[in-house]
């Protein structure tokens, strides 16, 4: 447990560091009208923080920079309410203003809203992707080399898909293929189906089913959806404006993220009640490392239907994104029921 001491000094570590970008020095902290306390004797609690793990020192530097553990000790115990100024105001209340009367434009708009005030990168999910479950999936060959795909969702809808047959394929391994998809992947979400289908169906059909490869491509190429019209995007070169990302090579990987809806829909998950904060490692993949990612969700007439969030730096100004967030979620989630709700 952190003594009082040392909550003062992470805390104004982790504030200086958010709006610096340059790693913290004991000078700096004791310069501060807050912290009371001697150079010296902030160097040493640094130093013990450090040792806690708490904070990191930069190869080439003096100074201290958070660690993941530091930033969600801030997050979760030091930070404070963040009053939205007349600005930010203004700009939200922009979206609720708006009498936008198609589904797709009001959260697109929210999106482009969101990333604008915050300046990170903002991502909205429609409630199509958590909402449609595979009831049944159907491989009907139209000649020697074309078939179509026809995937049943729960709620009804039917989507069809043209695709290419590999040379030599007989009726009976598509049949074989489609039963065991079925078998294994009826009532998965649509969202997670690439996933499931790689860590439940592809040993299987290893071991099962004849020119493996040329099957999975079809089964792969059966599944693909177009998320693009459910995953809103803003600002995603945004990452770009922040001085940690400004090497081209870190950035990319990132940017190449971005691009990937299904990995997005991954990352900002179903919506879950209330803020989630996930900062740099405790993010599984790998380029997201050095980022975090905020999220709640937002409802129509009490039952949460999509999430809304913020992807930036681990150096986010958390307090004022959080804020900025659970305004937001909260006047779209009125703004929805009102206009939506049937």
């Amino acid at each position: 447990m952190l003594s009082e001491r040392q909550r003062l000094i992470l805390n104004a570590i982790v504030d200086n560091y958010i709006h610096s970008a340059e790693p913290v020095g004991s000078r700096t902290i004791s310069k501060r009208e807050d912290i009371g306390f001697s150079s010296a004797t902030i160097r040493n609690e640094m130093a013990d923080l450090e040792e806690l793990g708490y904070l990191e020192q930069p190869h080439t530097s003096a100074g201290r920079v958070p660690s993941t553990k530091g930033y969600r000790f801030y997050v979760d115990n030091l930070i404070k309410p963040h009053m939205l100024s007349e600005l930010e105001l203004s700009k939200l209340k922009q979206l609720f203003a708006e009498r936008i009367h198609h589904f797709e434009k009001v959260i697109d708009y929210t999106a482009q809203i969101l990333s604008h005030v915050t300046n990170y990168t903002a991502i909205v999910l429609g409630p199509e992707i958590f909402e449609h479950r595979l009831k049944h999936i159907q491989i009907v060959p139209l000649n020697e080399t074309q078939a179509v795909a026809i995937v049943v969702t729960n709620t009804g809808r039917v989507e069809n898909k043209l695709i290419d047959m590999p040379q030599g394929v007989r009726p009976q391994e598509i049949e074989k293929l489609v039963n065991l998809l079925n078998s294994k992947l009826s009532d998965v979400p649509l969202w997670q189906l690439r996933q499931r289908m790689y860590l439940e169906v592809a040993g299987e059909m290893r071991r099962h089913v004849e020119q493996y490869e040329e099957m999975l491509r079809i089964l792969e190429e059966s599944l693909q959806r177009k998320e693009g019209e459910r995953v809103y995007l803003r600002g995603a070169t945004k990452i770009m404006d922040q001085p940690e990302f400004r090497d081209v090579d870190k950035v990319k990987d990132i940017l190449e993220l971005l691009e990937q809806n299904d990995q997005l829909v991954h990352l900002f998950g179903p919506p879950s009640e209330g803020i989630t904060v996930r900062i740099g490692q405790e993010n599984q993949l790998d380029a997201m490392k050095e980022c975090s990612i905020i999220t709640t969700a937002y409802y129509i007439g009490g039952k949460p239907v999509g999430t809304v969030g913020i992807l930036g730096p681990t150096r986010m100004e958390y307090s004022r994104v959080i804020t900025v967030l659970n305004y937001l979620a909260e006047g779209l989630s009125r703004m929805l029921t009102s206009q939506f709700e049937k």
